[in-house]
């Protein structure tokens, strides 16, 4: 891509994340983004179709700038190194994506989530033989999976106190697993 155009979606993702952290990404205007930016509506344009998409993408660069990538998952004897980062970018940017989570939410994003994280998981697939034995589609088995680890983080995000993500990785590693989750873990 070229440097430009890198530079100019920069300017607007992290005037987005600027103008979020000021007063909330529902009161933020495409017109606000782009003077934020410094540059006119006619190039927000050029650059993305809604404020949606923009956030989507911002989202993606701040979880990959921290390490927080959700395609390296490893099948292991805890929770995958790679989703406990995942979770952690989440709660450092829990406001913006409890309002991803809440009516009437940012399809474009929870698209986004859904589809990066159908992937970590097919990605699983060869790791994990209970998925042979139990005959299932791969592709079902990773939508499945993708819709409890969403559930699990819209309800997270819900809680007025939030436990750390840590704990909400070791959730969902549980449920995965089937393993009983610890009492005491449930929302105020």
């Amino acid at each position: 891509m070229d440097a430009r155009i890198v530079r100019t979606r920069r300017r607007l993702q992290e005037a987005l994340f600027a103008l979020a952290r000021e007063r909330g990404v529902d009161d933020v205007s495409v017109s606000d983004i782009a003077a934020r930016a410094g540059i006119n509506r006619s190039t927000f344009y050029q650059h993305y179709s809604d404020k949606e998409t923009l956030l989507a993408d911002a989202l993606d660069l701040k979880a990959q700038e921290a390490g927080a990538d959700l395609d390296p998952l490893v099948f292991d004897a805890g929770p995958p190194p790679a989703l406990v980062r995942f979770l952690a970018h989440v709660e450092e940017h829990a406001d913006l994506y409890t309002r991803v989570f809440t009516e009437p939410g940012y399809g474009a994003v929870l698209a986004r989530l859904r589809l990066r994280m159908g992937d970590a998981i097919r990605g699983l697939a060869p790791q994990v033989d209970e998925l042979v034995r139990a005959d299932l589609p791969v592709d079902v088995v990773a939508a499945g999976m993708t819709g409890m680890v969403l559930g699990v983080m819209g309800e997270w995000l819900a809680m007025e106190q939030r436990p750390p993500a840590a704990a909400v990785a070791d959730w969902v590693w549980r449920i995965a697993l089937g393993l009983p989750v610890p009492g005491g873990a449930s929302s105020a």
